[in-house]
C-alpha cells in the first residue's frame, strides 16, 4: 500500500532548515536548563563550528562522531555536519568499551566530541586510536569563537549526500551503521510535519536521546523545518517531567511506551491542565500496550497516536491525525511510503489480514548498511523493497499490525507463535506489569515459548501461569515462566530479548 505525497523532490537539509535559521532568526528556538537560543544563535554557531573542524582538517565526507548527551552543542554539531557534508556519527551513551570500540572501528571517524566526564574510559580507547581526534563538547564555544559566523562559502552539500551514520540498537547483536542520507532526512521531516500538522505555533518538549533516530530524526527535524520553540532535557526523569509540562506548556510530546506508563502517576487535577493545553502526543520505538493508550486516553484526555519507525527508514507509517487511532496498529503508510506484506518463503505479497514480513519503499529508506556490501544486499528486494524483518499483517482500509520480529517467530511443532499476542495477553493479568516471550529449544517440538514476568508486588506466578490456558491455545502456552523485576530495556525502552535468550 502507498500513500502519495505529490510533488516531493529531493531536498538538502540547507534548504529545509532555511524557513527556521535564516527567516526565523531572531525567533526563540532552543531553551536547556537556564539558556535560550535563537535560531540565529543556532546558524552562527553551527557556521563557526563547521569552519574550525575544516580548519583542522576535517573534510566532507568524513564521519565526526558524539558521545553526548542531550545538550546544545550536540544539535550545534549535527548543523555544522549538515552544512560542510560532514557524516554525523552518533554513539549510544549507554554503550561503553567494547561497544564504543566496535563503532570507532567500524565509522573511522575523524573526530569524536564527548564531555569530560566521559573521558575516563574513552581515553584509553582513543589512545588506540590516534587518527580519531578528541574534542570536548565543554570546550565548543570557545574553540570556535574566532571563526566567522557568516553562511559557509562553497556549494552545500548535495540531498544525496551520506548524512548520518545511525547505529541500529543492538536488540539482536552487534550494531550496524545505517547510511542516512540529507534527502532521507528532509523526506522523513516533510512527510511528519504534513501527516501530524506542525507548524511554527508548536512547541515541542523533548526527552528523547538525540542520539537515537527518534529523537534526532522525529525531533529536532520537525523543529528546524517548522521553526517552533523546542525545550530539550538532559532525559527524561519521571521526578520532573510533570513540572516540565506546567511550565513550558507544550503542545506536542514525542514519547515511548515506557514514558507514558510513567506519566501515567500524574494526579488528574495536573493530567487535565496538561491535557488542555496540548494537542498531540506521539508514541513509538517500542510496542505500546492497548491498556496503556486506554488508561492514557481517560487520563489525559489525549489518544497517543502510534506510529512505526526504524533506524533504516526512519518513520514508516503513523495513525492518523484525523481519524481512527486504532488500538494494536501503527497506522497506514506515510506520504510517499509503500508498505507491502510479503512471505518470507516465496517472497510474494500476502492477502489482507495475513502475517508476513513488512517490506518499505520510499524517500526515507536508507541507501544501506556502512561497509558491508552482503548485508545490504541481503537487506533489499530486486525491486528495491527494503525488508524490515518485522511481521505484520495490513487490514483492508491500509492499517498496519505488527506482530514482532521475524527472528523472534516462534516455531512449535509446526506452529506458529508470535510474541507479541501472548505478550499482550499476559499484559491483561492482575499483577503483571510486563512480560516478554522468546523462544527456547525443545527436543521434540524444535521451539517452545518461555515467559519472562515483572509482577506487582504480592502477586502470583503461579496465577499467571493457570490463566493461559483459558484463553491461549496450548502450543502458544509458555512452557516456563521466570519471574524478574524487571525487564532488560536499551536507551529507548525496547526490550532486549536477546540478553533473555542468553539466560534461556
Amino acid at each position: 500500500m502507498e500513500t502519495a505525497a505529490a510533488g516531493r523532490r529531493p531536498m538538502n537539509l540547507s534548504t529545509l532548515f532555511e524557513a527556521s535559521l535564516v527567516r526565523r532568526s531572531a525567533a526563540p528556538a532552543l531553551e536547556f536548563g537556564a539558556e535560550t537560543w535563537t535560531f540565529g544563535e543556532l546558524e552562527s554557531g553551527a557556521n563557526r563550528l563547521a569552519r574550525a573542524l575544516l580548519e583542522l582538517g576535517v573534510r566532507r565526507g568524513d564521519r565526526v562522531a558524539v558521545y553526548l548527551k542531550n545538550r546544545p552543542e550536540l544539535i550545534l554539531i549535527y548543523l555544522a555536519a549538515s552544512k560542510a557534508g560532514f557524516v554525523f556519527t552518533p554513539i549510544n551513551i549507554l554503550y561503553r568499551a567494547g561497544e564504543i570500540a566496535h563503532i570507532l572501528d567500524d565509522a573511522a571517524p575523524a573526530a569524536l566530541f564527548l564531555d569530560k566526564e566521559s573521558d575516563a574510559y574513552v581515553a584509553p580507547l582513543l589512545d588506540l586510536r590516534p587518527a580519531v581526534r578528541k574534542l570536548f563538547a565543554d570546550d565548543l564555544a570557545a574553540w570556535s569563537a574566532g571563526q566567522s559566523g557568516e553562511p559557509l562559502e562553497g556549494p552545500a552539500p548535495e540531498a544525496s549526500d551520506l548524512m548520518a551514520l545511525v547505529y541500529t540498537s543492538g536488540t539482536t547483536g552487534r550494531p550496524k551503521g545505517a547510511s542516512l542520507t540529507q534527502s532521507n532526512f528532509s523526506a522523513n521531516a516533510r512527510s511528519l510535519v504534513e501527516a501530524w500538522r506542525i507548524t511554527a505555533d508548536d512547541r515541542l518538549l523533548l526527552s528523547l536521546p538525540l542520539f537515537h533516530i527518534h529523537g534526532l530524526g522525529n525531533g529536532l527535524h520537525t523543529w528546524l523545518a517548522t521553526g517552533y520553540r523546542l525545550r530539550l532535557l538532559e532525559r527524561f526523569r519521571k521526578e520532573t517531567i510533570v513540572g516540565d509540562f506546567l511550565d513550558f506548556r507544550p503542545t506536542v510530546f514525542f514519547g515511548v511506551p515506557t514514558m507514558y506508563e510513567r506519566l501515567l502517576e500524574t494526579p488528574p487535577a495536573e493530567a487535565r491542565e496538561i491535557g488542555g493545553f496540548m494537542r498531540l502526543f506521539v508514541s513509538g520505538s517500542a510496542p505500546l500496550p492497548a491498556a496503556t493508550l486506554e488508561r492514557f486516553e481517560a487520563l489525559f484526555g489525549h489518544r497517543i497516536l502510534e506510529r512505526y519507525g526504524m533506524s533504516e527508514t526512519m518513520m514508516n507509517t503513523s495513525n492518523p491525525y484525523d481519524g481512527e487511532r486504532r488500538a494494536g496498529s501503527v497506522g497506514p503508510p506515510l506520504p510517499g511510503v509503500s508498505i507491502r506484506v510479503c512471505c518470507a518463503e516465496t517472497g510474494r505479497e500476502v492477502l489482507e489480514g495475513v502475517v508476513g514480513e513488512v517490506q518499505i519503499q520510499g524517500p526515507n529508506v536508507f541507501s544501506g548498511y556502512w561497509r558491508q556490501a552482503a548485508a545490504t544486499e541481503e537487506a533489499f528486494t530486486e525491486d528495491g523493497f527494503f525488508r524490515s524483518g518485522d511481521l505484520g499483517f495490513l487490514s483492508k482500509d491500509g492499517y498496519l499490525t505488527l506482530e514482532g520480529r521475524g527472528k523472534e517467530l516462534i516455531i512449535s511443532s509446526g506452529f506458529n507463535v508470535y510474541p507479541r499476542e501472548v505478550e499482550e495477553f499476559l499484559a491483561t493479568l492482575p499483577g503483571v506489569r510486563e512480560a516478554a516471550v522468546v523462544g527456547i529449544p525443545d527436543p521434540v517440538k524444535g521451539e517452545v515459548p518461555a515467559a519472562y514476568v515483572a509482577l506487582e508486588e504480592g502477586a502470583d506466578l503461579g496465577a499467571v501461569q493457570a490463566a493461559c490456558p483459558e484463553k491461549l491455545a496450548s502450543f502458544k502456552i509458555p512452557k516456563r515462566f521466570t519471574r524478574v523485576d524487571a525487564l532488560p530495556r536499551n536507551a529507548l525502552g525496547k526490550v532486549q530479548k536477546h540478553l533473555l535468550r542468553t539466560d534461556s
